[in-house]
């Protein structure tokens, strides 16, 4: 199963490992979990914590057990967010393949790859949110970000940290 939450992409994997403690190591419900997160790593509100919390557990660095969820006993190494991105995350495999097309001519951006997404958005995410368009383009220039993060995306022109809507992006070394 792959999920949609992609949080902005922290400055490195220091930062990650930093979300990923604030997770607990007994078993917790995901109101306690979310409110953890949201102290330890002062996030905004619940729907930012549980995001995070999704995006970990897609990353394998969170597991859900019966009792809840839990801090997985493993490293955000850029070799395992790297297989939790490919593995776990919505249309990460489609911007992979993306990435694989572009060049520094013509780079990637998070505009060309929502189009190259669009019809994978889950349909109910369409209808419940009238703005859905630029959230997920939103998302996609997170996608980039967190593909740039552990080197499967490598910027190119434009300003990656700011908006990321002017950058654009071909395959990095690790991919």
């Amino acid at each position: 199963m792959r999920l949609k939450p992609v949080p902005d992409p922290p400055a490195d994997l220091d930062a990650l490992r930093e979300y990923q403690r604030a997770v607990p190591l007994v078993p917790g419900d995901t109101d306690d979990c979310c409110a953890r997160l949201r102290r330890r790593r002062d996030l905004p509100d619940r729907q930012t914590a549980n995001d995070w919390l999704a995006f970990l557990r897609a990353l394998d660095l969170v597991e859900e057990t019966p009792r809840g969820f839990v801090r997985a006993d493993a490293e955000p190494t850029p070799e395992r967010v790297r297989e939790g991105l490919r593995e776990g995350v919505l249309l990460a495999p489609e911007a992979l393949a993306a990435l694989r097309d572009a060049s520094p001519e013509a780079a990637l951006t998070p505009d060309d790859l929502f189009a190259a997404t669009r019809d994978g958005v889950p349909r109910h995410d369409r209808a419940r949110n009238p703005d859905w368009e630029a959230a997920w383009r939103d998302r996609a220039a997170r996608l980039l970000g967190w593909l740039a993060l552990v080197d499967l995306a490598a910027p190119v022109g434009g300003d990656p940290d700011a908006s990321g809507t002017d950058a654009g992006y071909v395959a990095g070394d690790a991919l």
